[in-house]
């Protein structure tokens, strides 16, 4: 049998293919000593192991069948899958709003080659309505590919380049901007955007999926569905990041781009709102608010594009017994900014003070955050904290510590502009006053007056009370 059969198997693997005579693609029973398994037969990623048969079984889901279990194999048909995205013309409708879609790399709507183990997405206007016809009732798509990479490979250049972007869209007339983006670091996107794009007459809203097209439990449809019914149709002109809200698909949530964290690496309500509530709930056809204060949508093409940013910025997480040479090693390498993510009310250790006196010297940029993630740093409370303001660190309220990281560079890139305006660059006390000013002043409750009391819910299984609020959800 041509090896064009068996895709990606090899060795010990293409050994029992060929023993039972199943074909990659073929419709097979799978006995083992675990039980029969029935489905399709997948290729395998040509940098994977020797000893799984991989198999689509009825439901959806992808298995690895152990081949030490099997006890025999039997092909009951073939037919080879087709995983190009069937692509068909979107319709245009006078009566829906415009909407542009702005690719990052993202895979949003995709499909797996399971040969390579790469994801095909879909990202022209036909690509998407092919995979989700539903969002041509909802507004006229277009879309436009940025560019392409991996969510952790985003920056500063991209920030920039997707700022400048949004700016020209919203001078060309568009009535909502939708950003497709892996999610490990939308929310660091989130935050840079809404320093970078101020006062929006649009929704600006970043979407991303957990789990890929071709699994039964994807959120990727009903995340497009939801985020470009909120670009197209609603209020909140902002920028937002639009996930799933329970872990069923019951609604998404809309978060504000200074407050959203992702919250677990595997599930699809992995997207909270810290510190506070979420701006709205969106499902098809209904955005229900939450938060009464918000910049609502205008028909004016004003924003303020601001798309600067210094990469000389870093965090550091603070640990107990860090030494002084971690510190060090930043002020000699030039960095002008450091977020420090402290314990407690915002602490670290003494050693670390000689390190923090030579960066005050130096002129470099020392705020404080928390590893609490919620609440407000306090460093005038003991004297650990007071010594450290006293030695240059400026304590950065409740801004989440990604959040106080991008806003940091940010604020040091638009003072560097300000410096190439008036030809002459600032004194280290001027120049540590305005990022200070910038940093300490909100674009949009990244720092908050105050914690609501349902900005902080936390709860531990077990106990009788949270099983039963549990149990309504989780049936």
């Amino acid at each position: 049998m041509s090896t064009d059969f068996f895709q990606g198997y090899k060795g010990r693997g293409l050994e029992i293919l060929k023993k039972y005579n199943v074909r990659v693609w073929g419709q097979a029973e799978v006995m083992t000593s675990r039980g029969t398994f029935k489905g399709t037969i997948l290729p395998r990623a040509e940098n994977d192991d020797d000893f799984h048969i991989v198999m689509k079984i009825v439901t959806g889901y992808n298995v690895g069948i152990d081949i030490h279990t099997i006890t025999d194999m039997k092909e009951v048909g073939y037919k080879k899958a087709n995983y190009k995205i069937p692509e068909k013309d979107f319709p245009y409708s006078e009566n829906l709003p415009s909407v542009k879609l702005l690719g990052t790399g993202g895979t949003i709507a995709s499909r797996l080659d399971y040969r390579t183990g790469a994801v095909i997405p879909a990202f022209s206007p036909g690509e998407l309505y092919g995979a989700v016809p539903e969002l041509a009732d909802i507004c006229n798509l277009t879309t436009e590919k940025v560019f392409a990479v991996f969510s952790e490979n985003m920056g500063p250049d991209q920030y920039k380049q997707l700022a400048i972007r949004i700016g020209k869209e919203i001078e060309n007339g568009i009535e909502g901007i939708v950003i497709g983006h892996g999610t490990d670091t939308l929310h660091h996107t989130a935050a840079a955007l809404s320093f970078m794009v101020q006062n929006s007459p649009i929704p600006i809203i970043l979407v991303g999926s957990q789990r890929s097209s071709d699994r039964p439990s994807s959120d990727a449809a009903l995340n497009l569905i939801h985020a470009n019914y909120a670009a197209g149709h609603g209020d909140i002109a902002e920028v937002m990041v639009c996930m799933f809200g329970p872990t069923s698909d019951e609604y998404g949530f809309l978060h504000r781009g200074t407050r959203v964290r992702k919250m677990h690496s595997s599930y699809r309500s992995t997207f909270r709102t810290i510190g506070d509530t979420p701006l709205a709930t969106v499902k098809r056809g209904e955005i229900k608010h939450i938060k009464p204060i918000y910049n609502h949508r205008r028909k004016d093409r004003n924003v303020l594009i601001q798309p600067y940013f210094s990469e000389k910025v870093t965090m550091v997480y603070y640990y107990p017994h860090m030494k002084a040479d971690i510190l060090d090693s930043l002020i000699d390498n030039g960095y002008e900014g450091i977020i420090i993510v402290g314990t407690g009310l915002g602490h670290v250790n003494k050693e670390l003070y000689p390190a923090l006196e030579r960066a005050k010297e130096k002129g470099v940029h020392v705020y404080m955050t928390l590893q609490t993630i919620w609440g407000y740093v306090h460093m005038f409370v003991y004297d650990t904290g007071r010594d450290m303001m006293a030695k240059g660190v400026i304590p950065a309220g409740n801004m989440l510590p990604e959040v106080a990281f991008v806003k940091l560079g940010w604020a040091l890139g638009m003072v560097e502009h300000d410096e190439e305006i008036n030809g002459t660059p600032f004194s280290k006390e001027e120049k540590h006053q305005r990022v200070k000013e910038l940093m300490l002043k909100s674009v949009n409750d990244e720092i908050t007056e105050r914690e609501p009391y349902n900005g902080y819910l936390v709860y531990q299984g077990g106990v009788d009370e949270v099983e039963e609020f549990v149990r309504k959800f989780r049936k």
